[in-house]
């Protein structure tokens, strides 16, 4: 698949003839090595490195949740080992979306400052450091601040893929933005059913079985770290329209931040990303236990949580490539919606009967998080203005979702029930399909926020 995507790569730019001083321009400012000759330039961007890119791209992506959803499957023995009181392991379960919304804000200045290959590769050191830490921290708050420390590191990633994406491969969005969804929900998935199994292999102690997840993120700072120094997008074509030298031969000023909250689009776009992720960790968190309470066994309620995560992995690829090739993002966003209703209403009358059923549903519904993905690298134009659009959107968003898991667990405790917390989720789901045909309008944040 990557093999597949270098060659188009390779197809497109070398048939783009640019002028040998801007291309020695070009290459000086991007990074890329110098070379004799302009086509050896070209394939060795467009092969080695372009695959390198890839690849990190593909392991930063599959490192986004294993953090969290291998914490979920031990959370009881994680309990029992720290002494951790039930109101501190249920503010858990809000923990990540408040990292998220805290330190993603702070990704497009780490990257204007140090560019986003050397923030991601930061980011994947940070990971690495928090899970191997966390296990053995010694108390609550040690373990509490070591898991910070990791969802920082996920954080910055996660706002600076659609960045990475738009900047070094802008006319591969949706490629591009399904492939690294479908890892990060590979990560996911595998990370969910695999952590208990590997805990048991190696003694039954949590504290191996939560540390043995820092080797990922350990193998994904590698393909990164010749990117580090590169802050621009290296690119064998150059731009049709340059920014000339000001008076004197002055560079030209860097353009104005946009004032962002001018849109409506982005705060669409906020509002969509925000609503999916509460169904995203109210999925991860709590509907296993939906199965379980409603009779199914405790090993067939794991199968079902895996089902609902593993439909992500060939849609997560699919779905952004579709979204690309249409004006309107919303008929997709409507799609997602009805499979989210319809599997709710199956689990709240048939959660036995239909149990598989719904979990595909619910596994398509959760889709919506790629598409979301895509809509950020869809509705700017430039790449800075998609860095501030990502990190206002999944910033907001992720406050946004923060009350949602506690409030599903609360409406249980006082119901006794599932009945309430199923009618929030189906409720939620509406406002999630109007900003979302909202913020699927073929616009971009530019316009509007200049306005």
């Amino acid at each position: 698949m990557m093999g597949l995507m270098a060659s188009d790569e390779t197809r497109t730019e070398t048939r783009t003839e640019a002028p040998t001083e801007a291309r020695a321009q070009a290459r000086a400012g991007s990074g890329v090595p110098e070379v004799p000759g302009d086509a050896p330039a070209t394939r060795a961007w467009t092969t080695w490195t372009t695959r390198l890119l890839m690849l990190g791209i593909v392991l930063a992506a599959v490192n986004l949740r294993p953090a969290i959803t291998s914490l979920g499957a031990l959370l009881e023995e994680v309990r029992d080992g720290l002494g951790m009181s039930g109101s501190i392991a249920g503010l858990l379960t809000s923990v990540p979306p408040l990292c998220f919304a805290v330190f993603g804000v702070t990704a497009p200045r780490l990257a204007r400052r140090f560019g986003p290959g050397a923030v991601v590769c930061a980011g994947m050191v940070a990971i690495t450091a928090g899970l191997l830490i966390r296990p053995y921290a010694g108390g609550t708050g040690g373990f509490l601040a070591a898991t910070a420390l990791a969802l920082m590191g996920i954080a910055v990633s996660n706002v600076l893929m659609p960045v990475i994406v738009k900047r070094y491969f802008p006319d591969r969005v949706g490629s591009m933005t399904g492939l690294y969804s479908m890892a990060l929900a590979f990560g996911t998935s595998v990370a969910a059913a695999a952590t208990v199994p590997v805990t048991d292999a190696l003694g039954g102690h949590w504290q191996p079985g939560l540390a043995v997840w820092a080797v990922l993120p350990a193998l994904a700072v590698l393909p990164w770290i010749p990117f580090v120094r590169n802050r621009k997008a290296p690119t064998a074509t150059a731009p049709s329209t340059p920014p000339g030298p000001g008076p004197q031969g002055e560079k030209p000023a860097e353009q104005p931040p946009l004032r962002i909250t001018r849109s409506r689009t982005a705060w669409a776009l906020a509002v969509f990303f925000g609503l999916q992720a509460t169904a995203a960790y109210i999925t991860m968190g709590w509907m296993a236990q939906i199965f379980r309470d409603s009779g199914v066994s405790a090993g067939t309620a794991g199968l079902l949580l895996a089902v609902i995560m593993v439909m992500g992995v060939p849609l997560a690829f699919v779905i952004p490539r579709v979204a690309t090739r249409l004006p309107h993002q919303g008929p997709i966003v409507a799609v997602l919606g009805v499979c989210g209703l319809a599997g709710y209403a199956g689990l709240y009358f048939a959660p036995v009967g239909g149990a598989w059923a719904w979990a595909l549903l619910l596994g398509v519904s959760n889709c919506a998080f790629p598409l979301a993905l895509t809509m950020v690298g869809m509705r700017a134009r430039t790449g800075a203005g998609v860095a501030q659009l990502s990190a206002f959107a999944q910033s907001t968003g992720y406050l946004i979702s923060i009350p949602g898991p506690l409030l599903v667990g609360v409406l249980y405790q006082h119901s006794g029930g599932w009945g309430l917390p199923i009618a929030l989720m189906s409720a939620l789901m509406v406002p999630q399909i109007v900003v979302g045909v909202l913020a699927g309008r073929n616009r971009t944040v530019e316009d509007e926020a200049a306005r």
